[in-house]
This record gives structure tokens, sequence and C-alpha cells, in this order.
């Protein structure tokens, strides 16, 4: 058993080596790095020359790669997509150089080390990672569903029919190195409970971590973390500094981006009257005691995809956006449906829209979703919400008991929506779902509440004192109490 635990550690060791090894190499091209590993004990890393240190896997080559690594593993796939990672991620937060109280990724790092075999490509190209996804679904034949850790354990899979689940994963670059290792500690927190409920239902799966663009360059990490630059020419100092504020400057242009691809975009004579834009947009049906999800994504938004959105109108009181698509889970025409209102209220007075219905209209069936509750805002401002979805606090409700809407699910990620006063291609200024009232703003209010009321109540008790209307005079006759026996 000693010789088998000091096998794994060694293999862990070289896994996180050849990792590394990568660190000094070119940055000019963008690029990621990948780890595929099993829950079996079967061989998960293909029978090819792995890549030289430095070397960037294009698509054709990862495509060889996941194919002759699926083809001898289970075909449940979990792919953790993170929305940016790079090597250095795992140089500065990770604990491969046996500092594991430190590491990040506790999880990630249990995996490969109880894993026999694991694939690790340092380098994929960013054009390759971005097409993961497509990789994927042409190997496995099977669309790919976006999930989240609650909505897994619901899901019961089986292991003889293959499986392409999608966790996205967040990346955020704060103001101190801290906030980041906080972000991906919190990531491989979700990755190690979806092995844990894949563990608990008894599925064999095959799991890959990635990401779809690289997090920062070697020079930024190794400038913040304070290790030092290395060698470099006196005269090259300001041309460094040049480079660092273009950095940063690409970054905030970044932040401020609404997202990888443009809004769809409906016009009117020439005019745009109606926009469109999420991360992710997917629908699922109940069948047999199972949900079937669909990803609408990959046909909706994206460069060169133009969505059929005939049918659609839209003037000063009704937007109605419909997009049309085919061969979604089983039904040949498909069609997901936006109509919006606008209207005077008094109250406010001011114009409002509302998304008062979304309709699924598939094979002469219509589902109808009722969201003019939760989904508002004011004409001449755009809408937007993370999640607006009709499971799990539902912004959308079917509109009765007996609509087939109760067999549907709809769920919009990073949604935003404009019906009116629409200025070229650009959203006006977002009405935010969020609430104003934080739970942190309540607990503030509640506790100034509570210290007022003592205050008031102490300042009260104080009021009530009364000073004695008789003393003892030590120069006059002693007051005398009578007692009686």
């Amino acid at each position: 058993m000693a010789t088998a635990r000091m096998r794994a550690v060694h293999r862990a060791s070289v896994l996180f080596a050849v990792l590394f090894a990568v660190l000094p190499s070119t940055t000019s091209e963008e690029q990621v790095p990948l780890m595929l590993w099993t829950s079996e004990g079967r061989s998960a890393a293909p029978p090819l020359a792995l890549p030289p240190a430095g070397h960037i896997v294009g698509s054709a080559q990862l495509g060889s790669y996941l194919e002759t690594a699926l083809n001898s593993s289970p075909r449940n796939l979990l792919l953790f997509l993170q929305d940016k990672m790079s090597v250095e991620d795992f140089t500065v937060y990770g604990g491969a150089f046996g500092n594991k109280q430190d590491s990040a990724f506790p999880n990630l790092e249990k995996a490969l080390l109880s894993c026999s075999s694991s694939l690790v490509l340092p380098a994929v190209s960013g054009l390759a990672s971005s097409a993961v996804i497509g990789q994927l679904q042409d190997q496995l034949e099977t669309s790919p569903l976006y999930m989240d850790a609650d909505t897994l354990a619901q899901l019961r899979l089986n292991a003889s029919s293959p499986a392409l689940l999608v966790f996205r994963l967040p990346y955020s670059i704060g103001a101190d190195l801290m906030s980041v290792k906080e972000v991906l500690s919190g990531n491989d927190e979700v990755i190690g409970q979806v092995m844990s409920i894949m563990k608990a239902q008894s599925v064999p799966y095959t799991a890959i971590y990635t990401a779809l663009r690289p997090s920062r360059e070697v020079s930024s990490v190794v400038l913040e973390a304070g290790l030092g630059g290395g060698r470099s020419l006196l005269q090259a100092r300001g041309y460094g500094r040049d480079r660092n504020r273009n950095r940063e400057r690409e970054r905030e242009r970044e932040r401020e981006r609404p997202g990888l691809y443009p809004p769809v975009e409906f016009k009117k004579d020439g005019s745009s009257c109606i926009l469109l834009w999420a991360g992710n947009l997917s629908v699922s049906i109940l069948r047999s005691g199972r949900w079937e999800g669909h990803d609408l994504t990959p046909t909706t938004f994206g460069e060169g995809v133009i969505p059929r959105l005939h049918d659609s109108s839209c003037d000063k009181s009704t937007s109605r956006l419909v997009l049309n698509y085919e061969n979604v889970l089983g039904h040949r025409s498909f069609k997901l449906m936006f109509i919006m209102k606008q209207r005077h209220f008094p109250v406010s007075a001011r114009r409002w829209f509302t998304l008062d219905t979304v309709e699924l209209e598939y094979d002469g069936t219509r589902a109808t979703f009722n969201g003019s509750r939760h989904v508002y805002a004011p004409a001449e401002y755009s809408y937007r919400c993370e999640y607006v979805r009709s499971s799990s606090y539902p912004a959308l409700v079917p509109r009765s008991d007996k609509d087939p809407a109760n067999q549907w699910r709809v769920s919009f990620q990073d949604f935003q929506i404009q019906g009116f006063n629409v200025t070229g291609s650009d959203f006006s200024y977002a009405s935010d779902c969020a609430g104003f009232f934080s739970p942190g703003i309540w607990m503030g209010l509640l506790t100034s509440l509570l210290m007022v009321l003592v205050l008031t109540y102490g300042l009260h008790m104080i009021m009530q004192l009364h000073t004695m209307d008789r003393f003892d005079d030590p120069k006059g006759p002693a007051i005398s109490v009578p007692q009686t026996d």
C-alpha cells in the first residue's frame, strides 16, 4: 500500500511538473490549460505523444486527444468550463510544491491523485478551448446541458447513455490576489460537490476542467505576486510600463463589454426596435419522469449566427420577438417568443414596459409563461437580470395549472432585453432585477432600530426619576418614624 501511495504522489507531482514547465514559455498566443480525469481506474490518457513544453495544442490536435480519451472512458462527461484560466493560476494559488494548506484546488488535486491516469495539456489555444463544447457534442452525439450542483442532485443519469453536462465557473480579477484565490477556491468546491453527487449516484464519469480564454499573462502575475520580473534591459522599462497600462485598459474594456457576441437585433423599417442578449438560453421538457434539456445559445448568438426572426413585430405599445428553431427536443418546428407591452402607470407618472409572456410553440401546441409580475422596467430603459427562469425562485410562471407550460422549464442566464425606445444597436441604461435592500442592509436597519428602541427606553426611564421632597437636616431634629407594635 505504501508503494502504491508513493506512486500516486509521484504521478501527481509529474502532472503538475508538466503543467508548470510551460511557465517561462512564450505568451504571444492566447492559451489555457486543460485537465481530464475519470472516476474509474481505466486509463484516460491517450496513447499519443504528449506535446513538449511550450507547444500550443490546436483544435485538430485537441480533437484527436479527446476522441482517443473518450473511446476508453465513461460517456457521462462533466465539463467544468471557467470563464478565464491560465497556468499561472496554479503556480500562484496551487499547492503543487507541498504547501497543501494554502492550495485553492484541494478537490482537483485529490481527483488527480485518485485517478490511475490523467490527461494534462498545459497550453491549449484559445480558439481550440472556445470550440471544446462543439467537439464534445460531435463526439458524444448529444446536446450540452448547462447545469449547477443543485440541479444535478435532482437529475438521474443513465450510465449507458452519453450525457454532456456543462458547469460554468466564474473568474474575477479583484483588487488583491486573495479575491481571485477565493473565487478559485469556490470553483474547486463546486467541482468537489459535483463529483460527490456523481459518486453517490454510482454513475461513472469523465471530467474536463478548462477555460474559454486565459486569465492573465506571466509577466503580470509575476509583478502582482511580487516575485520579481527577471532580467530586463534598462531602456525597456518604459515599454513594459506602457504594455501594463494597455493591458489594464483592455481589461477595463472587457469588463464594460456586455458579452462576447452582439445581441439579437430585430429591425423595422431599417431601425432597431428590439434587442435581446443572454449568456445562456435553455429549455427542458419532462418526459418519463426525467428532464431533458436543450441549449439554444449556439443557434441564437455568436459570430456568423443569423437567428430567424420572422413573425416578429413591434410598435409603440407592443413588441413581439420570435426566435425560430428546428429539431429541438424532438420537435421539428420550435418557437421561443417574448411578448412585451408598454403602458402608462398613473401612480409613478411614467411609462413602463413589461415582459407579459414567454411562449413556446411546438407542433401546434403553445406553452405560456407569465412574467409581467417580475420582469419590468421603465419604458426608456432595458431590463437585465442574472437569472430569469421558471424554477427555483421563478420569475416566469405557467399561465394556469392546465397549461402545457407545466411540463416545460425555461432558463435565461445573464438575460437582458429591450423592446421600446431602442437607439442604434446598443442597450439603454439597464434596470437590474437585484433588490435594493440586500441582507446586509436589512441587518443594519434592524440593528439600528433595536438600538434606537433601547435608547428611547433609557431616556424614558431617566425622565421618570424624581427628587425627594424631604431631606434629613443634621443640625435640626432628626426625623422620627413612629413604630407600632
